[in-house]
């Protein structure tokens, strides 16, 4: 355990933020109790009917299971790279944390699936549910290849790339039935080559507690950040990557293993109708923005904390991909809003992301919750080293008890 005396974020959100601030809550204390777990990093915890949390993790080694998403070619030019030149297959990881204790839990690594990203650089994982002991596992792509410069900066897979679909385990992770879609032809039909804005690009579930026990509905609904060419008129290159992105939408779908993959099965939030109620369509052309605020949007988390009866999203902005990150906390007593603002904190990490709060971790008042995200997976930028703010954040799966002011 990593510990550090307690402290409340300075929340200092820029002139252009679009959200009011929450009336019932001002800020995050940090309550000075960080795990050190030292894997992978990727974790976004589902928390099973067994009373286990299921995860994909990758890009690094978890208990001796090693998993790497990017794929490396050969020293050949793009115009001639082929199956047959890549170094190594793509894959995600998959895990369980078992136990009650946020510092205490077991780690135990099940597995790998390989997910071939063709004709972008890297294949991903990202909304991953257990629900009625089956497992869906999505993953989205991304490219060019790994870290890149253009000019004088340095970005990390600056385009974000199509979500793919779902992989199912009926088995909690031992067997695999393979996404019978590819990144060319992926569920909603979308595409990120070459820095052309997608919607859907890595969404992930709501986290609605132990199999899925708080869906107003029986439904699993997902978040993601993406973008549209609203912002950019003139060309077709978005501000749009792994970590940041303009836009926040919202999809639902009944979770079944018929269902999971059939993109007629889906239904997508499409604005307000005239007396502010939310509208949802079965067209994916009609999808609109839950939330937006141009480049200071990315990586996007919901959990629905049963004892407030609030929907906690957890947003990171991760400027130009290769430097700190910024992270903030909205509140909603419904998902399509209004969403409120709890806390923005600047640099957080200083290089934080994946932000979530599993809700197995909620306490029973829903005001103590303990934050799981990765950190600082740039060993320094522009000659600066990375600082640990809060104390514990590194990279691998970090959990930080918070407590809502």
């Amino acid at each position: 355990m990593i510990s550090f005396k307690p402290f409340i974020w300075d929340s200092c959100p820029p002139e252009t933020m679009p959200f009011k601030q929450s009336e019932e809550f001002k800020g995050i204390r940090f309550l000075g109790r960080c795990s050190d777990y030292n894997v992978a990093d990727t974790w976004y915890p589902t928390w099973g009917e067994d009373d286990v949390l299921y995860s994909p993790f990758t890009d690094g080694t978890t208990m001796g299971v090693t998993s790497i998403s990017d794929r490396f070619y050969l020293d050949k030019p793009v115009e001639k790279r082929e199956w047959s030149t890549f170094q190594r297959k793509s894959t995600t990881g998959q895990g369980a944390l078992k136990g009650d204790d946020p510092l205490n839990l077991e780690i135990i690594p099940i597995g790998t699936l390989e997910g071939d990203p063709f004709p972008y650089g890297g294949r991903y994982p990202c909304g991953s549910l257990m629900h009625n002991g089956i497992w869906y596992y999505g993953t989205y792509c991304l490219s060019p290849f790994g870290q890149t410069w253009y000019g004088n900066m340095q970005y990390n897979w600056p385009w974000m790339g199509p979500f793919v679909g779902f992989s199912i385990s009926r088995d909690k992770g031992k067997t695999w039935e393979e996404c019978p879609y590819t990144p060319e032809k992926n569920i909603f039909n979308e595409t990120g080559f070459c820095g052309y804005p997608v919607k859907i690009g890595s969404p992930h579930f709501v986290d609605f507690g132990k199999n899925m026990e708080h869906s107003p509905d029986g439904k699993a609904y997902l978040v993601a950040h993406g973008s549209d060419l609203k912002f950019y008129p003139v060309k077709n290159f978005t501000h749009l990557s792994w970590i940041t992105g303009d836009q926040i939408y919202l999809l639902r779908v009944t979770p079944t293993p018929e269902n999971i993959n059939n993109p007629e099965a889906y239904e997508f939030f499409a604005g307000y109708d005239s007396n502010g109620e939310a509208v949802w369509s079965k067209s994916f052309n009609e999808i609109q923005p839950l939330l937006e605020w141009q480049d200071n949007m990315g990586c996007v988390t919901v959990t629905y904390n049963a004892p407030l009866k609030k929907y906690i999203m957890a947003v990171t902005d991760g400027e130009n991909t290769c430097a700190k990150m910024n992270t903030y906390i909205l509140e909603a007593d419904q998902i399509t809003g209004p969403w409120k603002l709890i806390t923005y904190m600047k640099d957080f990490g200083e290089q934080a992301y994946f932000v979530n709060f599993p809700s197995k971790f909620i306490s029973e008042d829903g005001k103590k919750m303990w934050m799981c995200y990765s950190g600082n997976f740039v060993n320094g930028w522009n000659g600066i080293n990375i600082v640990e703010n809060p104390p514990g954040s590194h990279y691998g799966l970090v959990l930080q008890e918070i407590e809502l002011v």
